[in-house]
């Protein structure tokens, strides 16, 4: 069992630094193509590749194929969905700083909807790890500047939408196939990112190969729809049900560390000294949410003195 979270450890750490560092190649590529355009495409691309790939190799999970399947799918999509929506939109009023903790603060909602929705209690250790990685992604991401405006509270709407994806992802990942449900839930953020597209921006753009071939934008849509969209929602959704969402949740604060260190390297971008504290605390509050709680040592102590006894 510890070798399995181990496992699913590990590969939500690849998500967040995958995404991280695609982070910079994405910024670049919607200067030139609309968010919900290039999202839209990115998804479709992604929808396209997993479907080839089931009808390919795994046809055979078209027997778990149902209602309750479908709906599952469309609710993480429409998280899914929603939180990008509503990230984008706060970006047009609000610094990529402070849309950053803000997101980050996904961290915290998540142990609050655990215990509401899933009846999960966070252990002490995950509580201080929160903290701790809170105080990190403050220190990373935030600027001089602490007033508040309407894009700060867009982007909180995104961060309960991404929270409530990382809750609703544990849940539905240990009834149904991986593969499937990360099919029909990609599939639902295509289909609303275009019709966003279509109603919001001028759609046209991403069918010009001017555009298309302008700041690396095809390069980041075919890099993000294979790594940081078809595998890294795959993966998430396929090794979630092996831990918890608190667990998830500041794996997943590593993110904008990644996401800086690819801008230290890619585009030159340089960190204070108290952001550099702060990545370190976040991994160190990672960390700590992993180690085992002092009372569970005692009680684990107490057992095995029993038995010898």
């Amino acid at each position: 069992m510890k070798k399995t979270n181990l496992f699913a450890d590990s590969s939500l750490l690849l998500i967040a630094f995958v995404w991280g560092a695609t982070f910079v190649l994405v910024q670049n590529a919607i200067a030139f193509l609309e968010p919900f355009s290039f999202n839209g495409i990115r998804f479709l691309i992604a929808a396209l590749l997993l479907g080839f790939w089931f009808f390919l190799f795994e046809k055979r999970q078209l027997q778990y194929l149902d209602k309750k399947l479908v709906i599952s799918g469309f609710v993480l999509g429409i998280w899914l969905f929603l939180g990008y929506a509503f990230q984008t939109m706060g970006l047009l009023y609000t610094s990529s700083s402070k849309a950053g903790f803000i997101t980050g603060l996904s961290v915290v909602l998540v142990p609050l909807f655990s215990l509401f929705i899933l009846k999960l209690k966070p252990g002490m250790n995950a509580v201080i790890g929160v903290s701790v990685a809170t105080g990190g992604l403050y220190l990373l991401t935030m600027t001089d500047t602490v007033s508040l405006n309407i894009g700060d509270g867009l982007v909180f709407f995104c961060a309960i939408a991404f929270a409530l994806h990382i809750i609703f992802t544990g849940k539905y990942s240990k009834k149904y196939p991986s593969l499937l449900l990360t099919l029909v839930q990609i599939s639902t953020v295509s289909i609303l990112s275009i019709i966003f597209a279509f109603l919001t921006e001028d759609w046209r753009l991403a069918i010009q190969p001017a555009v298309l071939f302008k700041g690396n934008v095809l390069a980041a849509l075919i890099i993000t729809s294979v790594f940081a969209t078809a595998l890294a929602f795959l993966a998430q959704t396929s090794v979630q049900k092996y831990t918890t969402p608190t667990r998830v949740a500041l794996i997943f604060a590593t993110e904008p560390v990644f996401a800086a260190a690819t801008g230290y390297f890619w585009a030159d971008e340089r960190l204070s000294y108290s952001a550099l504290f702060g990545c370190l605390l976040i991994f160190v509050g990672m960390i700590f949410a992993e180690l085992p709680s002092i009372g569970k040592h005692r009680i684990a102590k107490i057992e095995k003195l029993k038995k010898g006894a």
